[in-house]
């Protein structure tokens, strides 16, 4: 192999974990900043009508943290390419979220990393992100 070819990662490698308290300010900051205005992400009584026990994290908030998980590990050359999530359980007030991670595949500059995020219920997200850090 010639000298500056080497892999940055491999398939196989873990990022250390990223523990993320769930704080009612996290989930009405999120929701806001991305525009999100459903009452069940910022108004705890109309979430309890509506069958929840507390207002809940939306989406894009986790989509920012999944991304922000992954640029933290890999730096600030890092690109996000792709960033497929699903969401499972609901993060509430109170929990806690920690998201671990594992490089599934690396072509050249880019790898493709399997992402699961946790809490108190089980698995809030799932997912796959690929990103390019380019030498």
């Amino acid at each position: 192999m010639k000298p500056g070819t080497e892999s940055f990662v491999k398939p196989g490698d873990e990022l250390p974990p990223l523990t993320i308290p769930i704080t009612r300010t996290l989930i009405v900051a999120g929701a806001v900043a991305s525009r999100d205005y459903q009452d069940v992400h910022h108004d705890a009584e109309l979430a309890r009508e509506k069958g929840s026990p507390d207002i809940f994290m939306n989406i894009l908030t986790t989509n920012g943290l999944v991304g922000r998980y992954i640029t933290d590990h890999f730096g600030p050359r890092a690109v996000l390419r792709r960033v497929a999530i699903r969401l499972g359980v609901p993060n509430h007030p109170g929990d806690t979220m920690v998201l671990t991670g594992t490089v599934t595949q690396v072509d050249g500059d880019t790898a493709h990393v399997r992402v699961v995020g946790a809490n108190g219920l089980g698995h809030h997200v799932t997912g796959t992100v690929t990103v390019e850090v380019p030498r």
